[in-house]
């Protein structure tokens, strides 16, 4: 079933990190397209994808339209709430800092990132965000799900950057 695993206790497909990271890659290789740095976020709820997000801090002249808060404000919407309790957010390199914050502040669930960024990934790699123990909340976190292509996609965009 194009490479998605069943539960044999039920008819409900079982998707793996790496086939949502795929989902997120293909946002990314998309803002790439576009002229923007290539990185692409999806959240997920009850292993449904409910929201999508991409750079688009130039297309949209806003220095914060980072994938993954424009797939958080896409999926609060989606569920109707700020809080989005149960979701997972896959995106393709790990979150700066104030995408980490919002990822405390919405309550997600869990982040699950490709590519870490030790010279300001906050989830982990340069800070952690996410896991620091005076926030109110704790974001269970994810790293290196299909890192080398995630990292192939950004290497890919900025030589192609650097021979313009």
């Amino acid at each position: 079933m194009d490479g998605i695993d069943t539960d044999p206790a039920s008819t409900v497909p079982v998707r793996s990190d790496e086939d949502f990271m795929r989902a997120a890659l293909r946002l990314a290789e998309m803002a790439g397209e576009q002229g923007e740095v290539p990185i692409g976020a999806i959240a997920v709820k009850d292993g449904q994808i409910i929201a999508r997000g991409w750079n688009q801090v130039e297309s949209l002249k806003d220095g914060t339209a980072h994938a993954e808060l424009l797939a958080m404000t896409a999926a609060a919407a989606a569920v109707g709430d700020w809080r989005l309790d149960g979701v997972t957010i896959y995106v393709t390199k790990e979150p700066c800092a104030m995408c980490a914050g919002a990822l405390v502040n919405t309550r997600v669930d869990r982040v699950v990132y490709g590519m870490p960024d030790p010279r300001s990934g906050c989830a982990g790699s340069a800070l952690d965000v996410t896991g620091f123990p005076g926030m109110l909340h704790r974001v269970r976190v994810t790293g290196g799900v299909l890192e080398e292509d995630c990292k192939q996609i950004i290497r890919d965009f900025f030589l192609r950057v650097r021979k313009r």
